[in-house]
């Protein structure tokens, strides 16, 4: 069942089985922040098992782009159209979030989005990728990266 993720009071459901479960949770209502403020669209998730198409296109296309297969286990996804550009995201039970940016006009802007929670190591998978480190009131230190994708999918 679909919940909204709320940035104002911050809330761990669905991600207790994570180790930095607080961080993930800042992480998740960072995304829902910023969708609301720039779209004004309410970011909504639901458990990955109730959505396994959304898990196996960003899969795809990780596979697909770069050969990476990611170890964790995903927890929560979502996936909406804002602006002509569909987003999906998944959150794992590492900390990890990826986001796919896919405009759905040909020409557009098309990358995978990686996120890592406060308090997480990179994963083994990810550690050929340079990482930013950018600041959150909601959670903290988000180490983040991308890579541009190349392919239809």
């Amino acid at each position: 069942m679909a919940h909204t993720v709320d940035f104002t009071s911050v809330s761990t459901a669905g991600l207790e089985s994570s180790p930095v479960v607080e961080a993930l949770a800042g992480l998740r209502a960072n995304e829902a922040r910023y969708f609301k403020n720039k779209y004004d669209h309410d970011f909504a998730v639901v458990p990955a098992s109730e959505a396994p198409e959304i898990v196996e296109w960003v899969h795809g296309i990780l596979d697909d782009e770069r050969g990476l297969e990611i170890a964790s286990r995903p927890l929560e996804v979502t996936e909406f159209v804002v602006d002509g550009i569909r987003m999906a995201y998944v959150f794992y039970e590492s900390g990890l979030s990826i986001n796919v940016m896919y405009t759905l006009e040909e020409g557009g802007k098309r990358a995978v989005g990686f996120k890592l929670s406060d308090g997480m190591e990179v994963p083994e998978e990810l550690a050929a990728f340079t990482f930013a480190r950018q600041r959150s009131k909601l959670a903290g230190t988000i180490r983040g990266s991308y890579f541009v994708i190349k392919r239809e999918h």
